[in-house]
């Protein structure tokens, strides 16, 4: 785990410091903008996306968990499992559109 964290921290890092020196002079300061919304976009979406899936995964986990203690609750875990999962998702659509707002903007 600490060298997929370093390893990350790196790349960003990387990335990060390599924008200047790929720099292109724009017509005008709107220009620049634009990247910027679609930065903030793509990191919106890759956080909702990893967020989700991380909670998508402990909430099976421990749904399946239960019913694996429990085989005859499985009736009554399955249900609140499945809610859970939309309302998971439904916070990764929800930042898709606060993305596709912050593109429709620029």
């Amino acid at each position: 785990m600490k060298n997929l964290a370093r390893t990350s921290f790196v790349v960003s890092a990387a990335t990060l410091l390599a924008s200047p020196a790929f720099a292109e002079e724009v017509a005008g300061a709107a220009a620049g903008g634009k990247g910027m919304y679609a930065l903030a976009a793509a990191i919106a979406i890759g956080v909702a996306a990893v967020g989700g899936a991380l909670g998508q995964g402990r909430a099976v986990t421990a749904a399946l968990d239960g019913i694996a203690r429990n085989p005859s609750a499985s009736g009554k875990i399955f249900l609140p499992m499945i809610l859970g999962l939309a309302l998971i998702e439904s916070l990764v659509i929800y930042a898709l559109v606060i993305a596709f707002q912050l593109v429709g903007k620029a």
